[in-house]
């Protein structure tokens, strides 16, 4: 993903309404972009970071060993508080959280 790209996504997720902030991974599970302001520096970004990392390699494992030619694109996750949108690539992963969206 080149800066630019990341710049563009970022200022899309920031207009959605209901976002609370948004996290850039590396493939390493090192925060590389993130938009919390926090009063404990990125302990936030760094926890949902390495929980999201483990979580991303377990259900990508997961769909490869229910079909060997498939492969995960986007997780999606909802408790009453939030709602996690994971969206995986080669080299990145990006999570996005927002307030749940009320049906």
């Amino acid at each position: 993903m080149a800066d630019g790209n990341i710049e563009e996504v970022v200022r899309k997720i920031n207009k959605e309404k209901g976002v609370k902030g948004f996290i850039i991974i590396n493939a390493e599970g090192i925060p590389i972009k993130d938009s919390f302001e926090e009063t404990e520096p990125k302990m936030l970004t760094i926890h949902y970071s390495a929980l999201m990392t483990s979580l991303v390699a377990k259900a990508k494992s997961a769909i490869r060993d229910l079909d060997a030619t498939n492969e995960l694109t986007f997780l999606r996750l909802r408790s009453k508080k939030h709602e996690i949108l994971i969206a995986p690539d080669k080299d990145y992963i990006l999570i996005v959280i927002q307030e749940p969206i009320c049906e």
